[in-house]
């Protein structure tokens, strides 16, 4: 399997979308400890993988405000967390950070300000000041543009409850920086 950091050609059908997530969840997220709250609702089948079929913004704004109230509604020890995967629309990087305003909007608008708040992964994330290609870009590349929808209180408990939550982000950075391009492509080759 190999995780590509840009959009596909075709149209991946849900079931390779999933795996697809699945595979980055475990290998990287998890497997290199990227997000230390990560494994206990995935292990324990609490994260929701919706694959979004919508080809415009609106038709994903749409989706992402359907998400955000069955999260809101759904017993947190059923379904602890959303990962929204959209393959088919905002590809471009650029485009998808500034539809992060409208998830915002979206949450405002829901009445969800201090519930639940939205994250984001995308093939070619890339943060403010660095290269396109600096490997610690990919602390935040999935292998489709998608929404993390995280309830507040769950992230009020993992802020609480670890030490030095203030150098996750640095820790991260510091993982790629060992790994290296060539480390990140052989996770996809193993």
């Amino acid at each position: 399997m190999k995780l590509e950091a840009s959009a596909p050609d075709s149209v991946p059908s849900a079931e390779q979308v999933i795996a697809a997530t699945r595979a980055w969840l475990e290998r990287a997220v998890i497997g290199q400890q990227l997000c230390p709250f990560a494994a206990g609702p995935y292990l324990t089948d609490r994260v929701r993988l919706c694959v979004s079929t919508q080809l415009s913004t609106a038709g994903l704004l749409q989706d992402l405000c359907r998400e955000l109230q069955a999260l809101r509604d759904a017993d947190p020890l059923q379904c602890e967390t959303t990962l929204l995967i959209h393959p088919q629309v905002l590809a471009e990087f650029l485009d998808y950070n500034d539809f992060l305003d409208d998830c915002d909007a979206a949450v405002a608008s829901l009445g969800l300000e201090g519930e639940l708040q939205v994250a984001s992964f995308h093939p070619n994330y890339r943060f403010a000041g660095t290269s396109e290609q600096d490997i610690t870009n990919f602390t935040n590349r999935s292998p489709y543009p998608m929404l993390h929808l995280l309830r507040e209180a769950s992230v009020a408990r993992a802020v609480a409850t670890f030490p030095d939550i203030d150098e996750i982000g640095a820790r991260n950075m510091e993982t790629l920086r060992r790994l290296g391009h060539e480390g990140w492509r052989r996770l996809w080759n193993e």
